[in-house]
């Protein structure tokens, strides 16, 4: 619901892996997933401060934060 809130309202889309670094950085908790590996193929790269700004605001219309 994220995703398509953000793509509806802002017209791009986010990757689930920057969502979960933006709910990481707040201290939300996590849903750990059984098949996770602990060192990854490639470096993972970091949403922009707007997507960032973009992903909160989402988090804040779905009452995650406030």
């Amino acid at each position: 619901m994220i995703k398509e809130y953000i793509e509806a309202k802002y017209g791009f889309k986010v990757h689930t892996a920057y969502i979960a670094e933006v709910k990481r950085s707040l201290g939300l908790p996590m849903y750990d997933a059984p098949n996770a590996v602990e060192e990854l193929k490639h470096p993972r790269k970091h949403p922009t401060a707007e997507k960032v700004e973009a992903i909160k605001d989402a988090l804040r219309h779905f009452e995650i934060i406030s």
